[in-house]
């Protein structure tokens, strides 16, 4: 029976990062947990998922509008640190943020706190029109942490640290100490759970 009910929470994880990115797109999940990790005992491991809409509370790149993003993950963090899943951040059309209408965030969980309430990886940065109209960026290998508060709306709390890469940019929280410090978001629709 925890075998089933494992893969079952592994199966509905994989379903709700698949609801946040369209076929094909460069964006939607790889693939799903490991077989291997699927046959892992539960013993252990913490299973971190979410999704949904943030708001960071303010204006960050001053250009008149609150800016928030959406997000989608789902991790299971082995009691060693280890873990497996993906995660994905995204302004994706309907809000901006840097004036950007198009940005996402994208990559395996590989790492994460006992507890859960963190987790890290690498991930691929995309942005579109950051250095010119039409001008598609990509930066791969950028390494992130991301620091989460389990709940619903106006309770879950998502922060997304990006190591090593665009220290200093508008909406950086701590200019200087060669990371992207963004603030802390609250989520307005969906929620995260940790189990």
């Amino acid at each position: 029976m925890q075998r089933s009910l494992h893969r079952t929470a592994i199966v509905a994880a994989a379903l709700g990062l698949a609801a946040c990115a369209a076929p094909g797109d460069a964006f939607s999940p790889r693939a799903a947990m490991s077989s291997d990790l699927a046959a892992a005992p539960l013993a252990h491991a913490v299973q971190v998922t979410g999704g949904g809409t943030t708001t960071f509370g303010g204006d960050l790149d001053r250009d008149g509008d609150v800016d928030g993003s959406h997000f989608g993950f789902a991790a299971v963090i082995a009691g060693d640190g280890s873990a497996q899943g993906d995660f994905t951040c995204l302004m994706a059309g309907n809000a901006n943020f840097l004036g950007l209408h198009l940005m996402a965030v994208q990559g395996p969980v590989t790492s994460g706190a006992p507890d859960g309430r963190s987790f890290s990886g690498t991930a691929t940065v995309k942005v579109l029109n950051a250095f010119g109209p039409g001008v598609q960026s990509i930066f791969r290998d950028i390494p992130f942490v991301v620091t989460v508060t389990p709940g619903g709306p106006g309770v879950a709390t998502l922060q997304l640290t990006v190591l090593g890469a665009f220290d200093g940019v508008a909406g950086d929280t701590k200019p200087g100490n060669h990371n992207y410090d963004l603030a802390v978001e609250t989520a307005v629709s969906g929620g995260i759970t940790i189990r």
